[in-house]
C-alpha cells in the first residue's frame, strides 16, 4: 500500500512541488506554441493559424486543470450513515480523457472503481470527481490506476480498493506503429481485494456484467 500511496503527492508535497515550478507566464507559453508551429513548417501569421496560440493555452488549462486540485481534499466528506451496508460499491465506465506524458497525446478511456466500506462511504460522483483529476495531467495508464486506489484507501480507508482501467492511447495509434483500436488494461488492488482473489473475480464480474 505504501508504494502505491507514494505514487500521488500529499496536500503539502503539491503545494511545495508547485511552487518550486518556474511557470511560465500566459505570453511566454503562447510564444512556444508560435515557435512550434514554425518549427512545423507553417506560418504562425496565416488568417487560420493567427489565434491558434492563444486557443491552444485556453485548451492545455482545460485539459491539464488537475494540477490545480488536491484528490485529499475533494474525497474529504464522507458518510457514516449507511444502516449497515458493507457490500462492495462500484462505480463503472466513467469516461476520461488523459494525455500520456512520453508524447502528450490523447489517452481515451473508461474507469472502473470499486470499494469495501468499513463504517463510511464516499459521495459517488467524489469517485468520477478523483478520476477526472488524475486523468487531467500528464499520465501513464498505470501510475493513474495506482493513484486513484492510494487516494481512496487514504482517505475513506476500506477494507479495499479495485480499480480498473481500459483505454486506448493515440502514441500508439497516430505514431510508432499505428496500431488503431488497440487497448491497454490496467488494474490494482488494496486490502481485502488484493488478499482475497474471490473478491477480484467478483469485481471483474460486475465490471463485465
Amino acid at each position: 500500500m505504501d508504494a502505491i500511496l507514494s505514487n500521488f503527492p500529499s496536500r503539502a508535497e503539491g503545494a511545495k512541488s508547485g511552487s518550486e515550478i518556474d511557470r511560465p507566464t500566459r505570453e511566454e507559453a503562447e510564444a512556444a506554441v508560435r515557435t512550434l508551429l514554425r518549427w512545423t513548417g507553417d506560418n504562425p501569421d496565416r488568417e487560420g493559424l493567427r489565434d491558434t496560440p492563444s486557443r491552444v493555452v485556453k485548451a492545455y488549462e482545460e485539459m491539464f486543470w488537475g494540477y490545480g486540485q488536491d484528490p485529499i481534499e475533494t474525497l474529504g466528506r464522507t458518510f457514516e450513515e449507511v444502516a449497515g451496508y458493507d457490500e462492495m460499491v462500484l462505480v463503472k465506465n466513467i469516461d476520461f480523457h488523459s494525455h500520456c506524458e512520453h508524447h502528450m497525446v490523447p489517452i481515451i478511456g473508461k474507469a472502473h472503481v470499486a470499494y469495501l466500506p468499513d463504517g463510511k462511504v464516499l459521495g459517488l460522483s467524489k469517485i468520477a470527481r478523483v478520476v477526472d483529476i488524475f486523468a487531467r495531467r500528464l499520465q501513464t495508464q498505470e501510475a493513474m490506476t495506482a493513484q486513484i486506489a492510494g487516494a481512496i484507501q487514504e482517505v475513506v480507508n476500506p477494507l479495499g480498493v479495485a480499480v480498473m482501467i481500459e483505454a486506448e492511447h493515440m502514441c500508439m495509434a497516430m505514431r510508432g506503429i499505428r496500431k488503431q483500436g488497440s487497448t491497454t488494461t490496467t488494474s490494482t488492488f488494496t486490502g481485502t481485494f488484493k488478499d482475497c482473489p474471490e473478491e477480484q473475480v467478483r469485481f471483474f464480474s460486475m465490471v463485465r456484467g
